[in-house]
């Protein structure tokens, strides 16, 4: 599902909810901001994202990990995830949101 997008208007917030939609038909903004979601919302229960913890939320096969790999690849190039340890070992990269 595309993540919602919050907007400051004046003195309010507009938040924007979307209906269902697979990955495939995501532009690329909504991917990166369902990516950069699901960083904060891990990093809010005290955990990091990973490769693993993506596939599960968009539910990819786990042969399909490149995929989730270029999802992250795509949120890392737009600033609004980064690794939480660059010295880690592919394997084992953990990601929090770019403000963490």
């Amino acid at each position: 599902m595309p993540a919602p997008t919050f907007e400051v208007v004046g003195d309010s917030t507009r938040s924007t909810l979307f209906v269902p939609q697979v990955l495939s038909k995501m532009d690329k903004e909504d991917r990166v901001r369902a990516v950069y979601l699901h960083a904060c919302l891990r990093y809010v229960q005290r955990e990091s994202m990973t490769n693993t913890s993506l596939r599960e939320r968009f539910g990819i096969d786990p042969k399909n990990s490149a995929t989730a790999s270029r999802l992250i690849k795509e949120a890392m190039t737009a600033n609004t995830v980064r690794l939480h340890d660059p010295d880690a070992a592919p394997k084992l990269r953990r990601y929090v949101p770019f403000w963490a």
